[in-house]
């Protein structure tokens, strides 16, 4: 079951996301999340963008969201995606179910531009996102740098047409 975010979802969702900092280099996060920082990236975020979890029988199995893209006034129709699965989880449709709606969520809003910003080498997330139509906009080679390795990150961008 797709539900919006509550916050005492916080703790799962650290369970899941704090995987990916301490064992992966697909986020650039080092530290692991504590519950009451989760807690207060819901709070902040669930105020303008869509914030969704999967639950199953009570556990939150993924979660996805849209966060500002950046700071700067001029972006304010931008945003950008987030969308992590439970590890052992993958390959059931959950990403995409959950990505699609944090995009029907963004289409009520003003959000005209969704980003994504995936670690490269990422084929799951790329075909994802390529299947809701986001295009491949830019490539940045050894831009970051985790767990001994220098990564490279792509930029995946979706237009929505204009609104009235």
């Amino acid at each position: 079951m797709i539900r919006p975010v509550k916050l005492r979802d916080a703790e799962a969702i650290c369970g899941i996301y704090n995987y990916y900092i301490t064992n992966t280099v697909i986020t650039f996060e080092e530290e692991p999340v504590s519950t009451g920082a989760m807690e207060s990236r819901i709070r902040d975020i669930g105020k303008e963008f869509p914030w969704f979890v999967w639950e199953e029988d009570g556990e939150i199995l993924g979660y996805a969201y849209a966060h500002r893209w950046h700071e700067r006034a001029a972006y304010r129709f931008s945003a950008e995606d987030s969308v992590y699965l439970k590890r052992g989880r993958e390959g059931r449709g959950m990403g995409k179910e959950l990505l699609r709606r944090v995009i029907e969520g963004l289409k009520k809003t003003d959000i005209r531009v969704l980003m994504s910003v995936i670690t490269m080498p990422n084929e799951r997330s790329v075909a994802l996102h390529e299947g809701f139509g986001f295009k491949k906009e830019g490539h940045f080679r050894e831009i970051g740098y985790k767990m001994g390795q220098r990564l490279d990150v792509g930029y995946w961008e979706l237009i929505f047409y204009s609104r009235p």
